[in-house]
């Protein structure tokens, strides 16, 4: 129960609400995104409960399908662990072998691959066949943070509902926006950034998370056009216009791409405990990695052009 409970949270009642949509026709392949791998999870055993529950109020999270299945000894729900290490082909070899079967009980069989961008080429390609093949009385879920994080081919046979985005408690928007300020200067001058963090105690592990994550909501409005689209209509996200989006946006999908496995490192590497750097040479590392790119590309003769 521990596992499920932040899908409980007051702040996914409008996430349960459209899975609670979904239910009565559940879509094959399931994609969600945002919040934190741990919330992603929840989430994913919420579903994996309310289709194989039986009782008037779904999920009850008290019968005995709903037990098993947040005690992870549910006969129709497997999960293959991205949060562990990659997900070899052999484990997607696997998923074949279970699909050969109908499910066991009276609900549907739930296949959850946590952190899916976990998932190698091969075994990407490997589970993109089986998603095409018609699978009654199967639901497939891939949690991943961002949907960019996956082969565009696996998130067109599924259904993509983004989660609320993580919000650090200890680090609020007016300590994290002149990080973000000077990154963007940085990489555009390759000076000011080191002076800033080798202040003794300037940057501890709250902070340094909240900045990796502002990074990633900047690169998901470069990924999505926002830093070029005007106002359309619609109010942008409030990275729309911050000079680190547009600095994403120039770097092209290439370089976006490098941007995206830049990200994912300094969340793997924050998130180890005890970890064996420190928050300021996690975030050093992202800075020099980003000035490279910029050089990178104006070095380049497309970006001459």
């Amino acid at each position: 129960m521990k596992a499920l409970s932040p899908a409980l949270a007051a702040r996914f009642d409008g996430v349960r609400a459209r899975l609670e949509a979904l239910a009565g026709s559940p879509p094959q392949v399931l994609l969600l995104e945002g919040a934190t791998a741990d919330e992603r999870y929840a989430v994913a055993l919420w579903w994996a409960a309310r289709l194989n529950c039986r009782e008037a109020s779904s999920p009850c999270l008290a019968c005995p399908a709903c037990v098993q299945v947040t005690g992870g000894m549910h006969r129709d729900v497997f999960l293959f662990d991205g949060r562990e290490g990659n997900i070899s082909i052999d484990s997607v070899r696997e998923v074949r072998s279970i699909l050969g079967e109908p499910p066991r009980g009276d609900g549907y069989r739930v296949i959850v691959f946590a952190e899916a961008q976990s998932l190698g080429e091969a075994a990407a390609n490997a589970l993109l066949k089986s998603l095409e093949e018609p699978r009654p009385g199967t639901s497939f879920l891939l949690l991943a943070p961002q949907r960019e994080r996956l082969l565009p081919t696996l998130v067109s046979r599924g259904w993509v509902l983004t989660l609320p985005w993580p919000r650090p408690m200890d680090a609020p928007a007016e300590a994290v926006t002149p990080w973000l300020d000077a990154l963007a200067a940085f990489c555009g001058s390759g000076r000011g950034w080191f002076e800033k963090t080798g202040v003794r105690g300037a940057v501890d592990a709250d902070l340094a998370t909240a900045v990796v994550l502002a990074c990633e909501r900047a690169l998901l409005a470069a990924l999505s056009g926002e830093a070029d689209a005007g106002d359309g209509g619609h109010a942008p996200s409030p990275m729309a216009t911050h000079p680190l989006t547009a600095f994403f946006s120039r770097l092209g999908p290439e370089g976006m791409a490098q941007v995206d496995a830049l990200l994912a490192h300094c969340s793997e590497s924050l998130a180890l405990r005890p970890s064996p750097v420190t928050p300021p040479m996690v975030l050093d590392w992202l800075a020099a990695h980003l000035f490279g790119l910029a050089r990178s590309r104006r070095k380049s003769p497309a970006a001459a052009r």
